[in-house]
């Protein structure tokens, strides 16, 4: 690491404001998840039902998802393991990594985020697909809608897998350090997805795209040196924000429901809150989010709060694109070959395989509508016809639609951003918001897109 220069005592000053800002949030709220989760041979939760598929029982007497051909979709689990009971309060008042609620020492374990795969939630019946948000208003919407084609049949190839970049160790980092290491690759340009103070997957991936796009080896453990580029590449990982009126105001809407007719009902899919709508602006965790602000009234104009301070987006013209399956990650590269930025994705799936091979971008679209065709998509509950489904954050795609010239597919954003590079999409590239927003404004029509295994 060259260019990081070490700076002891302006990055123990700084780790220690950002500590206290982390360390000032109660234990983290806890939503109930159902008792079983169903998890892929490759360790992923399955968050979706494919079509076709039926249940059949192991030696052990747990439930077994499998398709038309016998083959195992994914295998009934304790979603205990997977979602932990709040930590208990015993363990409050150690050493400073210790004193949070993700380190707790309780019999479960924190796992949501850990390296053994995905997690998402208590697995429902009906299909969905994900959300987010950038910081910077959206482009109006021009009408378009994720172009469907009833005519092209569903690929039937199964997609490998290989093996991930080795685990990186952290040496006993406090949450507020891994913060600091997660804004410094978004800063970057390699982003580690959702901010939440979780050493997982995608910042993983993150750190060795950074080595990628510089050159250089990056030392995670080496807070005081992530610190000083920190002060010098615009500050404070966390800093302070005013909830303004305009924050308060929205417009938001009162949930989002599960079922594609109930969707194509509304006039938008927008934010469910203020804390939601934060939550991508800076690039967190919903949960983080509330986590560093206990006690806070998000809808009160003037209400000061901890936020990530992400820095700018990231500029450039995109030539290329990569779409990494086995390490669900894209890359995007200029016309000479340099990486620009890189993303965590969700790339299909067994049941819904992403195409092979190269394609190229079509056009973009802002704020896209969807239009849901049970003909050649995934079942969605119960609906045989065709649905337009309104634009919005929370919408199927999300915030951007990038047409491919493989019908029916696209690269496009999601309504549930922790999700990303855990979970499987129904065969398109799913970003957050925020990256595929990013990712949309560097790109043109005609765009290589290169999916690899």
């Amino acid at each position: 690491m060259n260019r990081f220069l070490k700076s002891a005592l302006s990055g123990t000053v700084i780790v220690l404001a950002l500590s206290a800002a982390v360390q000032d949030a109660s234990a983290q709220q806890y939503r109930r998840q159902g008792s079983v989760v169903f998890v892929t041979p490759n360790g992923e939760i399955l968050d979706y039902m494919p079509e076709g598929s039926g249940y059949t029982r192991d030696r052990s007497g747990n439930r077994v998802l499998v398709d038309g051909y016998g083959n195992i979709i994914a295998t009934e689990a304790r979603a205990r393991g997977y979602y932990p009971p709040p930590p208990s309060r015993r363990v409050y008042g150690r050493e400073v990594y210790n004193n949070d609620p993700y380190y707790s020492e309780d019999q479960y374990g924190d796992t949501r985020y850990s390296e053994r795969g995905a997690v998402t939630g208590a697995i429902p019946r009906d299909a969905s697909i994900d959300r987010q948000q950038l910081d910077q208003p959206y482009p109006q919407n021009d009408g378009d809608y994720a172009s469907i084609d009833p005519d092209q049949p569903q690929p039937q190839v199964t997609q490998p897998t290989r093996p991930a970049d080795p685990v990186i160790t952290l040496k006993n980092k406090s949450k507020s350090e891994i913060v600091a290491l997660q804004v410094f690759l978004d800063r970057a340009g390699v982003s580690p997805g959702a901010i939440d103070g979780h050493m997982g997957a995608n910042v993983t991936k993150a750190v060795y795209a950074y080595e990628q796009m510089t050159g250089e080896k990056l030392d995670p453990n080496n807070t005081d040196a992530i610190l000083e580029q920190l002060r010098m590449s615009g500050g404070l990982p966390v800093v302070s924000y005013t909830i303004t009126p305009a924050d308060a105001a929205g417009p938001y809407v009162a949930e989002i429901p599960e079922d594609y007719a109930h969707k194509s009902q509304m006039t938008s899919l927008a934010f469910t809150s203020v804390t939601e709508a934060l939550a991508e602006r800076f690039h967190m965790d919903e949960g983080f989010l509330k986590e560093l602000n206990a006690g806070a009234d998000f809808t009160v104009p003037g209400t000061i709060i901890k936020v990530v301070n992400p820095g700018e987006v990231k500029t450039g013209s995109v030539a290329r694109i990569i779409a990494d399956k086995g390490k669900k990650q894209v890359f995007a590269y200029d016309a000479s070959g340099n990486l620009i930025s890189a993303y965590p994705a969700s790339i299909g799936s067994t049941d819904t395989p992403s195409p092979s091979g190269t394609v190229t971008v079509e056009r973009v679209a802002f704020n896209p509508g969807y239009t849901y065709n049970p003909k050649i998509n995934f079942q969605q509950g119960a609906n045989d016809k065709i649905l337009n489904i309104p634009p919005g954050p929370n919408g199927p795609v999300g915030t951007v639609w990038m047409a491919l010239s493989k019908p029916t597919y696209g690269i496009h954003g999601t309504p549930e951003p922790s999700k990303i590079g855990r979970t499987q999409s129904h065969g398109c590239i799913r970003l957050t918001n925020w990256d595929a927003t990013e990712l949309a404004k560097m790109v043109k029509p005609g765009v290589t897109v290169e999916f690899v295994d």
